[in-house]
């Protein structure tokens, strides 16, 4: 839980309901059990947003360690609820907070600025609001990528620019612009003054990691074919690399190309007059046969690595990893399947039956991390993006769901609302039996305590 910082905010500290403490809860007594639960529910929303208004407070703080740990609170309440109430009240000053992290902040600073950032557009979802957190981050995020050695901040500023830009680009240009950002770290426009740096591995990845997440939203026919000129034949180059995780990504982003189609968007036409329709017949022929030629190459390398054998100090999960990844790219090259999969969310299936879903499932997981389960269960924006919708446990629209720190609240043997426990879930099984014999709107759910 979050604590006041410093001084500077004078506010009342709110006494915290998910505490094991017996003296977090007032011991006064009463009768009336829904109206005991009712307040306790709502002491532990207030309690959530004060804690929230407080690490906000502590991101105008001079010190940044303290900026540091506002943020890991703010990123711990976003990923593990859906904030809506508080980003209604406060989006605009949340977000430029973290851009100021990112633009002065140290190295750690900016890395949770981008992931608090990103989740602050999953959370708004896409409208008005995501697009001006897209216009909004893209200048600072821009700066900083060009300003910035350090692989690991390269890596979060980079998924940042990727989520920002999923959730709140509304045309084809402006999702290129930020492919474009990502691309200039791979292939910098170099001025006379300008020294080109070589990426780690790490930043390769990230590059085409999020490169591929937002090509999964793009129309092949829309693309423009002067920015990705080259792109197939870079990937393939890249192939050849040693690290495995620039391996992987590459592959995927190949067989991404694919399935988006365009394949001439995405090679480098050979040059000649155009002067007739006849020479400009020869140069299409000539750039046919150059795509088969490179698909032929591209099958050759995937076949390899789809059976490579471990080599000295390779792990053993990295390999099998690598393999299996490759086993469904050479599949889809050769005969068109895409790898099929699926995963559990709660007691919910969701499948993916394409590499572009494949590609925004991986990033996003690993993007959320420990809060993808949550989000994926609770957040409609995702919901639209997969096309997945959780099964309800309840007729009605409007049960209450006990978060996580709602049920901690009835842990404290002493607690008042703990006592009004069983009396509470008579009421529930009443309530039950009613809707069971359709009578009855649910207003409290049956989840487990």
């Amino acid at each position: 839980m979050f604590k006041l910082f410093s001084g500077n905010s004078q506010r009342k500290k709110v006494s915290l309901l998910d505490s094991d403490d017996d003296d977090s809860v007032s011991s006064s007594s009463t009768s009336r059990s829904d109206v005991m639960l009712a307040q306790g529910i709502e002491d532990v929303q207030l309690d959530k947003e004060s804690s929230l208004d407080l690490a906000l407070d502590a991101l105008y703080e001079k010190r940044g360690t303290t900026r540091e740990k506002a943020l890991s609170s703010i990123i711990e309440a976003f990923s593990s609820n859906l904030q809506h109430l508080f980003v209604e009240k406060k989006f605009a000053t949340l977000l430029h907070q973290c851009l100021n992290s990112i633009k002065r902040g140290s190295a750690k600073e900016a890395s949770l600025a981008c992931q608090a950032i990103g989740l602050l557009a999953l959370t708004v979802g896409h409208g008005n609001n995501a697009h001006e957190i897209l216009e909004e981050s893209v200048p600072p995020i821009s700066q900083a990528l060009k300003s910035s050695s350090e692989s690991s901040k390269i890596s979060w500023l980079l998924e940042c620019l990727g989520i920002v830009t999923f959730v709140g680009a509304n045309d084809p240009e402006e999702t290129e612009r930020s492919m474009q950002i990502m691309w200039q770290l791979l292939h910098p426009k170099l001025g006379s003054n300008v020294v080109a740096r070589k990426p780690s591995a790490e930043v390769i990845t990230a590059v085409v990691s999020a490169w591929s997440f937002l090509l999964t939203t793009m129309d092949g026919w829309k693309l423009n074919p002067k920015n990705w000129q080259g792109s197939i034949s870079y990937f393939s180059s890249l192939l050849d690399k040693d690290d495995r995780s620039v391996r992987i990504a590459a592959g995927e982003a190949l067989a991404l190309i694919f399935e988006v189609g365009s394949l001439e968007k995405f090679f480098i036409e050979p040059k000649g007059p155009s002067d007739s329709s006849i020479h400009e017949e020869n140069i299409h022929r000539e750039g046919f046969a150059h795509i088969q030629g490179l698909k032929g190459k591209i099958l050759n390398q995937v076949r390899n690595l789809s059976v490579e054998a471990g080599g000295k100090g390779s792990a053993k999960k990295d390999l099998n990893s690598q393999r299996n990844s490759f086993r469904d790219i050479l599949e889809f090259l050769e005969g068109g399947y895409c790898p099929e999969t699926s995963m559990k969310i709660g007691g919910d299936s969701l499948n993916t039956s394409r590499w572009s879903q494949l590609i925004q499932l991986n990033f996003l997981k690993h993007f959320l991390r420990g809060g993808f389960v949550k989000h994926m269960q609770e957040n409609e924006f995702l919901h639209e993006v997969f096309g997945f919708t959780p099964k309800r446990k309840h007729l009605s629209g409007s049960e209450h769901h006990l978060s996580s720190g709602e049920k901690r609240m009835y842990k404290s043997p002493n607690s008042v609302v703990n006592k009004a426990r069983t009396q509470l879930l008579n009421k529930q099984r009443m309530l039950s039996q009613g809707r069971n014999a359709g009578h009855y709107a649910v207003g409290l759910g049956d989840e487990e305590l």
